[in-house]
């Protein structure tokens, strides 16, 4: 077998059989590789759209529990304060006012003031309660994105420079 030696012209010569040249890559070439990026981008575009969906769908479940627990909340301070409550506070003036021979005033007095301490615990339960229907998570994402609200709702977010070009996503 002989060797083949390429001619001294720095011409490669004739290529071998069933070899192909190797081409630049031409312009349909690179419309594909941008069609392909333009699509990869869409798509992971839709899934953080998704992602987003997803999020939402969660948080407003959880706001619909949490205001199913404080109606439940306020329901049972209702029902606490009108029902049993009265008939308690009534054995309690009987009592101040026969047993221990208080003022009837006195005694309607200190038991609407322990009937407002109640109230007023109950309030605090039930505004309690209502904090999670404000869709925080879905509210901080969507500042994270500067969609539909100022930056000043996502405690975590940079502060932004007015002149400053925004970044990159990583």
């Amino acid at each position: 077998m002989e060797a083949r030696q390429p001619p001294a012209d720095g011409d490669p010569g004739p290529a071998a059989e069933g070899e192909r040249p190797e081409a630049a890559p031409g312009f349909v070439e690179s419309l594909r590789g941008l069609r392909d990026s333009g699509l990869a981008g869409a798509g992971a575009a839709g899934d953080a759209l998704g992602a987003l969906r997803d999020l939402f769908a969660a948080d407003l479940a959880l706001a619909r529990a949490a205001a199913a627990r404080a109606a439940a909340f306020a329901g049972a301070a209702v029902m606490f304060g009108v029902s049993a409550w009265l008939l308690l506070m009534t054995a309690l003036i009987v009592v101040l006012s026969m047993k221990l021979g208080l003022p009837w005033w006195m005694s309607l007095g200190g038991c609407g003031l322990l009937s407002a301490l109640a109230a007023w615990w109950m309030v605090r339960k039930a505004t309690a309660a209502f904090e999670s229907t404000r869709l925080d998570a879905t509210r901080r994402q969507l500042a994270r994105l500067r969609v539909g609200g100022s930056a000043a709702a996502d405690p975590d977010a940079p502060a932004a420079d007015p002149g400053a070009e925004p970044e990159a996503a990583p």
